[in-house]
């Protein structure tokens, strides 16, 4: 397997230079530089709290009324109204959020929950079983906690969390604290649960470029796909590959990468999220348990037409990621050194050249999204862990890094990571282990001013 790293860029820019070694300087030398992440897509107009609202740049009129269309169904609040025509209505029987926008607060990540929240918008708790080595959905709560219900039917079970400060020292002596959760459950409605209950918790992602990231060749995927560590450099990632009606397809979107286009993404977190059924998800998630679930009426079926979801798809594909504020400033660009050298940029992969898209404005595109969308192991610290304390999940894919720098200005409640514990860019860095623990330390042993150059970089991504 040949592998090409860092960057995975196709036919005009290998062309150009003959090989495969292209680099960020050079594409600057080509005006293609990383100031504009999503290229022609960038939002370069509207920055701060509204950073990740505008659509992206060159879409046509008539994909920007598609945008705007979707944009007010992403942030409607669905209700519970099922013997009604209205489109919008048939909000659950069970759920987590009223709207998209619930989890998804100006498109930006989910709110981080305090131990004393009643519910947990914006953070969701996945369920899994471990039977025979084999993963499943709980068989009285499903694949997926909902804390919340219509009138007449009772919610699942509460989600708690506490947090606890782990203390630590770096090689040079400079302490440092890192914040840890301990998610359960309690106030079960349906009865007791899995004895080997795994509690998966996964916060909601900022949403820009999602349409690139879909429009990405899987052939680039592939040449970064190394499951069986073949070229001996620690790392190993592997696509998720999942069976579709359209064939098995590489999977880009989730936490873990369980969906493989905005679409699928799109109504797996309808029917997830808001008990709204669509043609892709046409059964709500009751299980057999659930009576009084599986006794409510529905809103329709589906409960959100095909019309609506493409327009929500459609605004999911094209918000636009925001344009780098200082990709030139020399700390900046002396963390950008530094994170190549500590091997950062093996898993967040800096660049592609975007493929073909339904959406013409996405196709064709030299982005910066940093990753390569492959599932890794990172470590025992950040497994889901069974209810024996058996560590059973390592593998996350490697999140998308551009955007990250406005996400505190969008919302200041957030965290990073999986489940939120990282409360800044540092901490999220020194969580890292299994397959990035070399990183890891090596970033520790890095000096103080380093270290704030390589912080100072990914911020501005």
């Amino acid at each position: 397997m040949v592998l090409i790293r860092p960057l995975s860029l196709i036919f005009a820019i290998g062309l150009l230079y003959g090989c495969a070694d292209t680099n960020a300087g050079r594409l600057a030398e080509l005006g293609l530089g990383e100031r504009l992440p999503g290229g022609d897509t960038t939002n370069t107009r509207l920055l701060g709290s509204n950073s990740y609202l505008l659509p992206a740049s060159n879409l046509s009129i008539e994909r920007q009324l598609e945008f705007y269309g979707g944009n007010g169904f992403f942030n409607q609040g669905w209700v519970e109204a099922p013997a009604s025509t209205d489109a919008r209505d048939g909000l659950g029987p069970l759920f987590n959020a009223r709207s998209c926008s619930g989890c998804h607060f100006k498109d930006g990540k989910g709110e981080v929950p305090d131990e004393n929240d009643e519910f947990f918008v914006g953070l969701l708790v996945r369920l899994h079983t471990f039977d025979d080595e084999t993963l499943l959905p709980d068989s009285t709560y499903g694949g997926q906690i909902q804390d919340q219900s219509i009138p007449g039917v009772p919610k699942e079970a509460k989600v708690n969390v506490q947090w606890s400060i782990n203390e630590g020292l770096y090689p040079d002596g400079k302490a440092y604290e890192l914040r840890e959760p301990s998610f359960t459950l309690s106030d079960f409605n349906y009865g007791v649960p899995s004895s080997s209950l795994i509690l998966s918790p996964r916060l909601a992602p900022h949403m820009v470029g999602l349409g690139l990231l879909e429009a990405i060749p899987t052939s680039s995927l592939e040449d970064l796909s190394d499951p069986n560590d073949e070229d001996e450099d620690g790392i190993s990632g592997r696509i998720h590959w999942v069976d579709t009606t359209q064939g098995v397809q590489a999977g880009r979107f989730g936490w873990r990468a369980e969906s493989p286009t905005v679409k699928d993404q799109v109504a797996s977190a309808f029917v997830g999220d808001m008990g709204l059924t669509t043609s892709l998800a046409p059964q709500d998630t009751c299980t057999d348990s659930q009576e009084e679930c599986l006794d409510s009426p529905t809103g329709g079926e589906p409960e959100v037409s095909d019309r609506i979801l493409g327009r929500v798809v459609t605004y999911s594909k094209t918000i636009a990621v925001p344009v780098r504020r200082n990709p030139e400033d020399a700390q900046v660009l002396r963390g950008k050194s530094l994170f190549k050298r500590v091997k950062c940029s093996t898993c967040h992969v800096p660049s592609y050249i975007t493929g073909e898209s339904d959406i013409a404005a996405l196709s064709g595109q030299v982005i910066w999204p940093y990753t390569d969308l492959l599932l890794h192991d990172m470590g025992p610290d950040l497994a889901d862990i069974s209810a024996n304390d058996h560590e059973l999940i390592r593998e996350w894919r490697t999140a998308p890094l551009w955007g990250i720098g406005m996400a505190k200005a969008v919302s200041e409640k957030i965290g990073y990571l999986h489940d939120g514990r990282a409360r800044n860019i540092e901490e999220a860095i020194l969580w890292h282990g299994g397959e990035a623990k070399e990183s890891r330390d090596q970033f520790m042993h890095l000096s103080v001013s380093e270290r704030a150059a390589l912080v100072a970089f990914v911020s501005d991504l």
